[in-house]
């Protein structure tokens, strides 16, 4: 008699397999956080040059640019704190998701998130006015309760993007990319040197801030060449990558 053959079934693929490589939705779902912390300190800096470019009474050598949240046009620095403190917290989860699991990878994306969560805590509780800004302001600023708590949250903020930077130095380091893990901890020397250096210049301090800004648009940067070169890997929603064998 004869016998019908019957083709075999094609096996499930298994996971962490190459079926896992056709599923590349999360990749652009983390370029899109990523793309946060890129645009966070351009947007920040960008809005704060036009403004003081702008205002009346404002000078770059005496006042500091939190004190454009001050005034009837105080409004757009407020929101400029906002938008930059959720670009930089879509940010970190981008990072996290890239960088998690690995050297760096937990806690150096969980500072940059208080980096951004300082810039929001800083638009809901305003710098003090001072240095002649707004028009009218005395020379001499008071410190009110609302100006102590913005200037410590720019203080733990900044403070906690430069641990951060040393931390993601590891990354770089287990990647045999040492100029940028040197990078990663030179440059929050530079930013802790303009924030000591403001008793003397309030340039020194902006100086401090922006380079702080720029670097945080760097790191972005290289953490998303790091996607892009874990392709054809797919980055997972908890930070860990899905190869193919």
């Amino acid at each position: 008699m004869a016998r019908t053959l019957s083709a075999p079934a094609a096996p499930a693929p298994e996971s962490g397999c190459s079926g896992a490589l056709s599923l590349p939705r999360p990749v652009p779902r983390v370029r899109g956080l990523l793309a946060g912390g890129l645009v966070a300190g351009p947007l920040f800096l960008g809005a704060g040059v036009a403004q003081g470019l702008s205002r009346d009474g404002f000078d770059f050598t005496r006042n500091a640019i939190s004190q454009l949240a001050l005034g009837g046009p105080g409004w757009i620095q407020v929101v400029s704190f906002l938008l930059t403190g959720a670009s930089v917290l879509a940010g970190a989860v981008g990072m996290h998701r890239v960088l998690g699991g690995g050297p760096g990878g937990t806690w150096g994306p969980r500072l940059v998130g208080v980096f951004g969560a300082s810039f929001l805590v800083a638009a809901v509780f305003r710098a003090d006015a001072g240095a002649g800004f707004p028009v009218g302001a005395p020379d001499a600023a008071r410190l009110s309760a609302h100006g102590a708590v913005h200037m410590v949250a720019g203080m733990v903020g900044y403070l906690a993007f430069c641990a951060a930077s040393v931390v993601l130095a590891r990354a770089f380091t287990a990647r045999g990319q040492r100029g940028r893990a040197v990078a990663s901890r030179i440059v929050p020397v530079g930013v802790l040197a303009g924030f000591a250096g403001s008793s003397a210049s309030v340039l020194a301090f902006t100086a401090g801030a922006g380079l702080g800004l720029v670097w945080l648009t760097a790191l972005t940067a290289m953490t998303a060449r790091t996607a892009m070169a874990a392709r054809p890997a797919a980055v997972g929603e908890g930070g860990e990558r899905v190869a193919g064998r």
